[in-house]
């Protein structure tokens, strides 16, 4: 007599994100030395500009320190995180460190949008009641500053993960910062007109907000497991819909660890008689050939899936041809490399 038990077949790919895929042995290091490259030189930039900012009394020159001090606390939590992520995985953190980076850049982001707001609330106070520059000093400490973070950002032009991403924003920033200092000091000196320190401190938190925004907002849709950029859904059903001893498949699910690799999980529905172990290497040759997943989980099921409820057709999962309740063979756990 058919058994009505449900069959379930479980396959791991071997691109394994607790261990960084193949990338391990260059990425994570690289982007390590880029960021401490960077701290050691906006350090450094950061007491100059703070210093010179409070001796030429210019908002522009104290908000671009308090901009690089920012950053420099964001670039020393970035390089923690980065080091960190390279830790292998344990009992209590199955996938290791890996979403620390992503944990970085949003406390990046939200950092500068903080501090974004206070350069705004003061910049509006010096509308109303200016204050005297010493501009010469102004521009003298701010086009060293500019250079300064030239050679910051050319550092890290090589990074693309979302937290170097975060770092270069807040680069950025401090180099519109330092641009704006420049103008204002030029105008101060030409014309007397001290206005042009907030209003240009102004225009360059409006550039720096939008940016601010954009990787806080992409950071927390890593930490809550949103679906990666990029990522179709209708595509992987195409996809494995060309292995011929699937019936369907249910139950996808995407998302990332640090912004950079998909991970996938899903149910796959096999045919009657199939082959669980050749169509388990034929799904996961798709996923990581043809769609570039990293790592995915697949299970096989024969007839009903597991996670519906019984006699419930709406569900949405596909029958397998033939009987809805199949012989279930011995449970195949298996890893496609």
């Amino acid at each position: 007599m058919a058994s009505t038990h449900d069959d379930h077949h479980h396959g791991h790919a071997h691109d394994d994100p607790t261990q960084g895929g193949g990338h391990a042995h260059h990425g994570p290091n690289t982007s390590a030395r880029r960021l401490g490259w960077a701290l050691a030189v906006l350090l450094a930039f950061t007491l100059l500009e703070a210093f010179g900012g409070w001796w030429s009394n210019s908002l522009a020159l104290l908000s671009d320190a308090v901009h690089m001090a920012a950053d420099s606390a964001a670039l020393g939590l970035a390089l923690f995180a980065q080091r960190i992520a390279t830790r292998p995985a344990n009992a209590r953190l199955s996938y290791g460190w890996q979403r620390s980076p992503a944990l970085a850049a949003f406390v990046n982001g939200l950092a500068l949008l903080a501090l974004t707001a206070w350069v705004v609330v003061e910049a509006a106070l010096r509308l109303f009641q200016p204050e005297a520059v010493q501009a010469a000093w102004m521009l003298g400490i701010a086009i060293a500053g500019g250079l300064s973070n030239v050679a910051v950002f050319m550092v890290l032009s090589g990074g693309a993960s979302l937290n170097e991403r975060g770092a270069r924003a807040h680069v950025l920033g401090d180099l519109l910062g330092s641009g704006a200092a420049v103008l204002a000091a030029v105008i101060i000196l030409a014309t007397g007109w001290t206005v042009a320190d907030p209003l240009l401190s102004l225009f360059v938190s409006a550039m720096i907000l939008r940016t601010g925004w954009a990787i806080t907002r992409d950071s927390a849709h890593v930490l809550l497991e949103g679906t990666p950029a990029g990522f179709n859904e209708a595509a992987v059903r195409d996809e494995l819909a060309q292995v011929p001893d699937i019936a369907g498949v249910h139950h996808v699910h995407a998302w990332s660890l640090s912004g950079e690799q998909t991970l996938v999980t899903l149910h796959a529905q096999l045919r009657m008689g199939a082959d669980a172990d050749a169509t388990l290497r034929a799904i996961h040759h798709r996923l990581r050939e043809h769609l570039g997943v990293a790592h995915a989980t697949v299970q096989l099921e024969c007839g009903d899936c597991a996670d519906a409820p019984r006699n419930d057709p709406a569900h949405g999962c596909i029958p397998a041809p033939g009987s809805a309740h199949v012989a279930a063979p011995t449970p195949l756990h298996g890893h496609a490399h």
